[in-house]
């Protein structure tokens, strides 16, 4: 029903302002339907066109003024006008600035003349900025900067932004060079902003904004066309520091100024500070604190408020503050708001009969009040022919007992200063009979319940009367039913009794016409269940309920819309009946659904709104401020949340000149805040990023900040790990860790180095040096030094390290320990004694006493020794020191001797000292083995132990049986030194032992060696001794071998008989290959297969034949019978074949058998040596 409602209630409303809609067919004064605007902006390029149309009966006649006065279009040879039509063309191919001018067109007839309002024609012009080197602007850091942009002044008025790096090539003499830079819009924030005139201010200048050029852009909306002024470079001058500086005003200049506003027009308030640091902007409107409503937007950071439209109400006194923490400034801005006139009541149209009276209309309203005028036909109704029936009152005009007269176009003007209004307003004076101007016999189809219009459009001079009924009940009553001026009849909740036929009838003194319309009415559309408001987390699955009651008789279609656009049916999104299902919900999902059941009477829909809970987005717009040597503060606008609030915010930064991209953490921060004061390194460069965390998970990060460099400080940090080592007897190292670099704080790092003497007056001695070792030389041998350091850059000095105490060179100790001698001689150490060296013998300080001792010989005469020199030290500073040596061989001969060590040399050697160790337990008998020489015992046998480590006593040995059930307990064998094997009989061939062997001294037993013997069995050493010439496999297989080698000879001497020929070799120099079994003429290639003396089974036995075979020649070569042909080679006889051709020019070099390969397995004992010399 909707559907049918609306253009009825459109009607209607036109209908209101229209008191009569005048068919063409009826003479009429002309009306103006279609002019161009008052400001009319044409391209010269193209032709210029100027629009009026207009209609009327007759149909109107068009001329037009320019500037006020006739233009004579025909004698015009660039101008023209359409036919039937007012409308303008021009084609200024020739000077087209003598076009711009006001045109007026004028529609008339003999009824009247209807004029058009003023049209001002401007013409377009290619906005171009001059081309100008502009040189770079050299600024100190800290002072305020203004860019300017000044863009070519249109019409129409150019949109204007900046923007950074902007060009590809730049003079050498720039600060940044860059082959491929990448545009970008300049960030505002609440130091850097764009005025209201387009230029660029800076409330002060940072380092960071030479990083790159800036150039100003302008877009012109008539063609779209965006135009760049020439870049202009920015070179700030670094300081140490940055002074600060109180708020001075950039824009507007001054304490006060003032703004004339009209009423509608947009309202700017700008102000704009510059200082150090950057001040803040505070607004007051009449002396009380600015309420912010809906119609305002502050931007730019609160330095403008904007009013779209301005109004009464916003005229005052605006005082805006910019402070900082130096100190206050005011400006107050006084605006005044003015009105062009506007309408209150337009006059319309009349169409009046003879002797009517009638009245036309023109309020309008302004500041100041507008000057209301009237015209007749165009004419002023002071010179127009007075007429006694017509009567001017203010914004009045009456007309009384009009005649045909009468019937003219009025025109009515309301003017100030500002502007002025302009409108047609026809009276036609005319008898008519009454007609209906809607459509006859029509069919309607509404809803229970619904409201609908009857339309009965009608005209007629005088007004005809209009009066509604239902056919067979007479006239319509009730409250539910209103007719309009109109003719149409509106008809409220509508019953299911209010189906029938109705019926419009108009009537005057003239005549009488009537209409009917049909009226049918159906049950509406109802949403029994309505989809539901959902709250779910990304991937998710969703389902909208929607449920529908409709007429029987009328189809209905479901349609599902989100944010007013068709859901697009897919894989995620499906319809169940006419409920949607939407799978994996992301992101994109979110809005607000709408199920529209639509039938062709009316429409009905439910909305449910969906929410994805998601990942936070990343915070926007990240803003540095308020720089200091070791801290920033940097702001950020917050991401939507996506509906789950934002726990905290995480900064990262990052520092790394050379690889950057890698983020670290810097701090977390409350969700509830979005700016904060990050703690830095002086003079480190930063990058900045946010990151959102929720419940739901991390936001990806923001878009870094632009890149900062913070002020230089002295180092914070002491060089670590101090120490003054002696690298000569007469100097001192002093060498200390060097400062990372994030730690310098400041250019140009060096260090203070500061030394004395220990326990000494003399005064600190210093050297700055950037190396981190530093020599004192001349000093004396071992003195002790204080010694401290501190990191020091262009900001001044670091802290000072703690004192440490270091030493000046060693040099080599004079005297060898005293008395040295042992005790305690064991077989494996001994203990050594020294008397310790006097301090001032060192030459240094002690490190220790080192041992240097090495085995002589054993004490076995026989035994070779490894004589290699070991040491061992003993950092022993006791009055009577003394070490013990282990690790010894025992029953051997051993050399020593001490010196005495400090941290660079070794002193002079004592004597040797000489002592044996004693005898001790041998080691493990070398080259153990376990044989098998019969079939029924196990032979073991050993060689000396590798260190006896005494005099050899004799032998242990230890055996039992491992893999029988018999369980026999362990045998024992004692031997003398000079026996060094054993046999033992096996209970049967399957028995195995575990030997276990050792050898003997005075002191002990030694180490054993244990060790099981192998698997032995007695089939294999019997299958060795097995005679296969009795075996029935094998008589088998000589029988078949023999078989087939009589049959393959009975083939070849066939062959021969019958004058057959074997294949020959193409080429001398191959040797013998195997062939196919059949060559081109016929022949065969007779081979013998080898036959396996072992017992394989018979497929190994097919597979040996294969691998195996051997051509018949060569086993004819093999051969030593009479019929094979006389060996031949060089020097020797030629052979021939028996028709006489020479075989050797086919065949190559004779090979004997002995060199052909037979794959490893023909060998010479074989029986099948007989069987081939058979052959």
């Amino acid at each position: 029903m909707g559907a049918l409602v609306k253009p009825a209630l459109l009607l209607l409303l036109w209908q209101s302002v229209w008191a009569l809609d005048i068919p063409l067919e009826v003479r009429q004064p002309p009306t103006i339907i279609k002019q161009s605007l008052k400001e009319h902006i044409v391209d010269p390029k193209d032709t210029m066109v100027i629009e009026c149309e207009a209609k009327g009966n007759p149909h109107p006649i068009f001329s037009w003024r320019r500037n006020g006065k006739y233009f004579n279009v025909a004698r015009d040879s660039q101008v023209s006008m359409r036919r039937r039509s007012g409308t303008l063309d021009i084609s200024a191919w020739n000077n087209p600035e003598q076009y711009e001018a006001e045109y007026q067109c004028i529609a008339s007839n003999q009824y009247g003349s209807a004029y058009s309002n003023k049209i001002r024609l401007q013409l377009y012009r290619a906005p171009v900025w001059p081309r100008e080197i502009i040189e770079p602007v050299v600024v100190s850091a800290g002072l305020p900067l203004v860019l300017s942009c000044d863009p070519p002044p249109g019409p129409p008025k150019p949109e204007t932004y900046w923007m950074s790096s902007c060009s590809y090539a730049r003079p050498f003499n720039w600060p940044i060079q860059t082959a491929f830079p990448t545009m970008q819009p300049v960030r505002q924030d609440r130091r850097v902003s764009m005025g209201e005139n387009g230029d660029l201010y800076f409330s002060n200048v940072l380092v960071n904004d030479s990083a790159a050029d800036y150039c100003c852009n302008a877009r012109f909306p008539y063609k779209n066309v965006i135009q760049q002024k020439m870049p202009v470079v920015v070179k700030v001058l670094t300081t140490r520091t940055i002074a600060e500086a109180a708020p001075t005003w950039l824009s507007p200049k001054g304490s006060s100024s003032s703004k004339l506003v009209l009423q509608g027009e947009e309202l700017l308030l700008e102000c704009i500070a510059a200082g150090m640091p950057t001040p803040r902007i505070t607004w007051t409107k009449n002396g009380e604190n600015l309420v912010v409503t809906s119609r305002m937007k502050v931007k730019h950071f609160n330095k403008m408020i904007q009013i779209p439209k301005a109004s009464f109400e916003d005229a005052g006194e605006y005082v805006c503050t910019a402070a900082n923490k130096i100190n206050y400034i005011e400006h107050t801005i006084t605006i005044r708001v003015k009105a062009a006139p506007f309408w209150l009541e337009k006059p319309t149209d009349l169409v009046l009969a003879p002797e009517e009276n009638g009245r036309l209309v023109c309020r309008s309203d302004g500041a100041p009040r507008p000057t209301i005028s009237w015209f007749i036909n165009g004419e002023p109704i002071e010179t127009a022919t007075p007429q006694p029936n017509r009567q001017v009152s203010g914004d009045t005009l009456n007309l009384r007992s009009v005649t045909a007269l009468d019937t003219a176009i009025y025109q009515c003007n309301a003017s100030n200063q500002y502007g002025y209004l302009f409108a047609n307003a026809l009276v036609n004076v005319l008898h008519a009979t009454p007609r209906i101007l809607s459509a006859r016999n029509e069919l309607m189809k509404v809803t229970e319940g619904s409201r609908t219009f009857l339309d009965c459009r009608y005209f007629g001079s005088p007004v005809p009367e209009l009066r509604w009924s239902k056919l067979g009940q007479g006239n319509i009553e009730g409250n539910r039913f209103k007719t309009h001026s109109n003719g149409t009849l509106e008809m409220r909740r509508i019953l299911m009794d209010d189906q029938g036929t109705y019926l419009c009838v108009v009537n005057n003194i003239a005549g009488r016409d009537e209409i009917q319309v049909r009226i049918e009415v159906k049950e509406p559309t109802v949403i029994v269940t309505k989809p539901q408001n959902m709250k779910v987390i990304r991937g998710s699955d969703v389902r909208f309920e929607c449920g529908v009651k409709a007429d029987i008789t009328t189809p209905v279609t479901t349609t599902w819309m989100k944010d007013k656009k068709t859901v697009n049916i897919g894989w995620r999104m499906s319809l169940d009946e006419s409920n949607l299902v939407i799978t994996n919900v992301n992101r994109g999902d979110e809005g607000n659904y709408t199920c529209l059941i639509k039938s062709e009477l009316d429409q009905k829909s439910a909305s449910a709104r969906l929410m994805v809970m998601d990942r936070p987005d990343p915070p926007t717009n990240l803003e540095l401020s308020d720089p200091y040597e070791r801290t920033v503060r940097i702001s950020w606008v917050p991401g939507d949340s996506n509906h789950s609030p934002i726990k905290e915010y995480l900064v990262q930064y990052d520092d790394d000149d050379w690889l950057p991209g890698k983020w670290k953490n810097l701090s977390t921060y409350p969700g509830s805040l979005n700016s904060v004061i990050l703690h830095l390194i002086p003079f480190t460069y930063y990058e900045f990023r946010v990151i959102a965390i929720s419940e739901i998970g991390m936001s990806r990060p923001s878009r870094h900040s632009m890149r900062f460099q913070s002020s230089g400080a002295p180092p914070d940090v002491v060089p670590k790990n101090l120490k003054g080592v002696g690298t000569w007897r007469n100097n001192m190292e002093i060498s200390w860790e060097p400062l990372m670099y994030r730690e310098w704080n400041g250019p140009h790092l060096k260090y203070l180095v500061w030394w004395r003497r220990r326990d000494s007056r003399e005064e600190w001695k210093n050297a700055t040096t950037k190396w981190l070792k530093y020599y004192i030389y001349d000093a004396d041998t071992f003195t002790p030094y204080d010694l401290k350091v501190q990191a020091v850059n262009d900001f001044g000095l670091g802290p000072e390290s703690p004192v440490v105490t270091g030493y000046s060179g060693e040099d080599r100790p004079l005297t060898a320990p005293l008395n040295p001698r042992v005790s305690d001689i064991e077989s494996t150490q001994v203990t050594v004694h020294w008397d310790p060296v006097t301090r001032n013998t060192i030459m240094g300080e002690l490190k220790e006493y080192k041992v240097y001792y090495w085995r002589d010989s054993s004490q076995l005469r026989w035994l070779r020794v490894n004589r290699a020199m070991k040491s061992i030290a003993f950092p022993n500073n006791d009055p009577d020191p003394s070490g013990v040596i282990t690790g010894l061989f025992p029953y051997s001969n051993y050399k020593m001797y001490i010196v005495v060590a400090n941290n660079r040399y070794e002193g002079p050697p004592t004597n040797n000292i000489f002592f044996s160790t004693t005898e001790g337990v041998p080691s493990v008998p070398r080259s153990f083995r376990i044989q098998q020489r019969h079939l029924d015992s196990i032979y073991v046998d050993w060689d000396v132990p590798a260190e006896p480590n005494g005099v050899i006593t004799g032998y242990s040995l230890k055996y039992q049986t491992v893999n029988t059930t018999r369980g026999e307990e362990l045998q024992s064998e004692e031997f003398p030194p000079n026996v060094t094997s054993f046999s033992v009989r096996r209970y049967d061939r399957y028995t195995r032992y575990r030997f276990s062997v050792a050898a003997r001294t005075m002191i002990g037993i030694g180490e054993w060696h244990t060790e099981e013997s192998p698997h032995y069995t007695t089939e294999i050493y019997a299958q060795d001794q097995v005679d296969i010439s009795t075996q029935g496999w094998f008589i088998g297989i000589m029988c078949a071998v023999a078989l087939i080698v009589l049959i393959l000879l009975i083939v070849c001497f066939i062959k021969r008989s019958r004058g057959g020929k074997y294949p020959v070799r193409e080429k001398k120099d191959i040797s013998l290959e195997p062939v196919d079994d059949k060559d081109q003429e016929g022949s065969f290639d007779y081979r013998i297969a080898r036959v396996s003396t072992l017992p394989y089974p018979r497929r190994e036995e097919e597979r040996g034949l294969q691998r195996g075979q051997l051509s018949m020649e060569a086993m004819i070569k093999h051969s030593d019978s009479d019929d094979s042909l006389v060996d031949y080679g060089e020097g020797g006889e030629i052979p021939f074949n028996e028709d006489g051709s020479f075989i050797g020019q086919y065949t190559g070099n004779r090979r004997d058998v002995r060199e052909l390969d037979f794959g490893g397995s023909l060998e010479l004992h074989s029986p099948m040596n007989t069987i081939y010399s058979l052959a």
